[in-house]
């Protein structure tokens, strides 16, 4: 099964937008890691609505909160899914990464958070274009599966490292965990799904 487009069109696009995200991040080190709702979106996702926007609302406030206290000696970035918050980057020492967790635990909405952050320097212009391009590989190989959705998943990269949220199935869970383990450039999957029966996404559907 073909897993990642290999057109230079795509390397090219996906390249540009890493070189955004690197000039915005060089600016803000702490990073919201949802992007904005359409009609399309809002439609096809398993979150309701209002978990829908209490995430959005999560990352951006939890970003804030996390400027405000620790400043340009972090580079966090917040992604919120179903009010369970993955904190990715890096921080200092042991010591900035507790606090982290702590200053996200206490935002408004979040029902758990999974603290991934690594206490090293910040990536390397070509780390993160190499992330954005797992990233990017990894969410065309779900496209490309059959009985999947998409949609359902969202997908985090980080060094190598490639973090699965949603609400799927197991069935799901595992389909969406061999298409990241056989992506091309990743070198660890961290499942961190929320896991529903088969009998609940039918009634969904």
């Amino acid at each position: 099964m073909k897993r990642f487009p290999s057109t230079g069109r795509l390397a090219a696009s996906i390249l540009g937008v890493a070189a955004l995200a690197a000039t915005v991040s060089a600016c803000a080190p702490l990073m919201v890691g949802g992007a904005a709702m359409t009609g399309a979106v809002v439609a096809t996702d398993r979150r309701s609505s209002g978990a829908q926007l209490d995430d959005q609302g999560i990352e951006l406030r939890a970003a804030n909160r996390l400027r405000d206290q620790m400043g340009s000696r972090a580079r966090i970035s917040v992604t919120s899914y179903n009010r369970r918050a993955l904190l990715t980057g890096e921080v200092a020492n042991e010591r900035d990464k507790a606090l982290a967790y702590e200053i996200v635990a206490k935002t408004d909405n979040v029902a758990s958070v999974f603290n991934e952050l690594d206490i090293t320097n910040s990536p390397t212009f070509k780390e993160k274009a190499e992330d954005t391009l797992l990233t990017g590989r990894v969410k065309a190989g779900l496209v490309d599966t059959k009985n999947l959705s998409a949609n359902s998943f969202k997908v985090v990269s980080e060094r190598g490292s490639v973090f699965l949220m949603g609400r799927v199935t197991q069935r799901e869970a595992d389909q969406a965990t061999e298409v990241a383990r056989t992506t091309k450039g990743a070198q660890r999957v961290v499942r961190l799904f929320e896991i529903i029966s088969e009998e609940e996404l039918a009634r969904m559907k």
